[in-house]
């Protein structure tokens, strides 16, 4: 190819030489660039190849994806739409037009990170990060609150105000933490194992709650919090945790991972203060309760009285009562017990004519004749199922000698093949001179391929 490069005022060149020589130079020294720029006149033809035009501001140029390459993509692309290319810059020299053949296309920016945000967010919910059954369950009134943020934050000194005026007696613990940039997933991940750390060595003032906290911003800014290696890291965490990142539009991996999510760092201290910050309304709602429970005791308890009172009696007149009641029962219970007597006397007598008739001897003779029949029908049951079973194997024995794909050899075929051990079924499989093995009924040959006859 270098014998056509244009060597000026020697040689008087065609057009389609010159574009050669030109398509030659820009190949070699444009292999492999990355361009960004918005995607316009953008066609899909029926052979599968992408064609369009990306420009920006200064400038266009005619781009095309062939179909080997597009099929890679992981998106569809569309007008309008801001990309970063990756390809070889290029003349397709028929009509000299100066062209972009690209390898790969990438959405340039937000669109980017929210394809790789969707992407995870897909993977770590297909594997069961984001089950509910398997989240903690937060305190309700927790002790020792845990924060993860970095201390120069507003969102944490909005938590910290939050959390004194609410539920002052409440204990707070920062766990320092970097929440911005590309190495931030590894301070939080720090952050988190000096809690666990912390837990390990004061047992007896253990952290309840962690709350992961940080201000809204741009998807770039809170991308740390979209982190796969923070999101198992969460997910194993076996203290609770509170994510508060970001507004109420805003969402992370952090919160789907995370026990709970709250809107904001604000609404997270509200949670975990929220039942104290209620104690008061409780309390007073309960000594209310109390009070009224125990009026409603108390007239209860007046108002039996007084029924219990107006129905007492002279004490001559309950003697007199109880005297004849008890004569009653007396002359009853003489009545019922010769009725009793008279009655178990009777079913004496039928027990015994009963246990008369039922010999127990003559019973065990039946039982062991029935036996004795079962045990004879079990045998023949047993011979004919033994003897239906071998005929159906013999059966199938033979069917199975019928299919044996290796039968055949017996009547005088063979089974050619090469020497990687495949049959082969068509002479163009094979070429002369290829060494060739014949399997036999028994045993094998070697052969060489003398002519192939097609």
């Amino acid at each position: 190819m270098t014998d056509n490069i244009v060597i000026q005022n020697e040689e008087i060149i065609s057009v389609g030489e010159l574009n050669k020589s030109a398509k030659y130079l820009l190949e070699n020294a444009f292999n492999n660039v990355s361009v960004i720029g918005e995607i316009s006149n953008l066609s899909r033809p029926s052979s599968g190849h992408i064609y369009f035009t990306l420009k920006d501001s200064d400038g266009a140029i005619r781009c095309a994806m062939f179909r080997n390459q597009n099929l890679k993509l992981n998106f569809s692309p569309e007008n309008g739409d801001q990309c970063i290319l990756k390809g070889q810059v290029s003349i397709y020299a028929a009509r000299g037009d100066y062209q972009l053949i690209v390898k790969t296309i990438e959405p340039a920016g937000e669109g980017n990170l929210m394809q790789k945000f969707e992407a995870l967010r897909k993977k770590l919910d297909d594997e069961g990060l984001f089950d509910k059954s398997k989240k903690n369950e937060i305190p309700v009134s927790p002790k020792h609150i845990a924060i993860i943020t970095s201390s120069s934050t507003a969102a944490f000194q909005d938590i910290i105000s939050t959390v004194k005026r609410r539920a002052p007696s409440s204990q707070i613990s920062l766990s320092e933490a970097t929440v911005q940039g590309d190495n931030a997933h590894i301070s939080i991940i720090n952050a988190l194992n000096r809690i666990i750390n912390f837990n390990e060595l004061n047992k007896e003032n253990p952290i309840d709650v962690v709350i992961l906290s940080r201000g809204g911003g741009s998807i770039e800014d809170l991308w740390c919090f979209n982190n796969e290696e923070l999101a198992r890291e969460i997910y194993s965490f076996p203290i609770p945790t509170i994510s508060g990142v970001g507004h109420e539009i805003d969402f992370t991996i952090c919160d789907f991972v995370a026990d709970i999510r709250v809107p904001t760092p604000t609404a997270s201290a509200e949670l975990v203060t929220e039942f104290v910050y209620q104690l008061s309304d409780r309390l007073k709602d309960n000594k209310q309760n109390l009070y009224k429970n125990m009026i409603n005791i108390i007239e209860n308890h007046k108002q039996s009285i007084d029924l219990n009172f107006s129905r007492l009696k002279n004490p001559m007149n309950l003697l007199r009562e109880k005297s004849q009641r008890l004569d009653n029962i007396d002359l009853r219970l003489q009545q019922n017990l010769s009725s009793i007597m008279t009655n178990r006397l009777s079913k004496v007598k039928t027990l015994d004519l009963s246990l008369r008739n039922q010999n127990p001897i003559s019973k065990l003779n039946l039982m062991k004749e029935r036996i004795n029949s079962l045990g004879v029908n079990l045998n023949r049951g047993v011979e004919e199922k033994l003897k239906s079973n071998q005929n159906l194997l013999e059966k199938l024995y033979k069917n199975i000698q019928i299919l044996n794909p290796l039968s055949i050899l017996d009547r005088g075929y063979a089974i050619i093949m090469n020497e990687s051990g495949i049959a082969l079924k068509s002479a163009k499989e094979t070429s002369k001179g290829e060494k060739l093995k014949a399997r036999l009924s028994s045993g094998s040959v070697d052969v060489v391929v003398k002519k192939v006859n097609e």
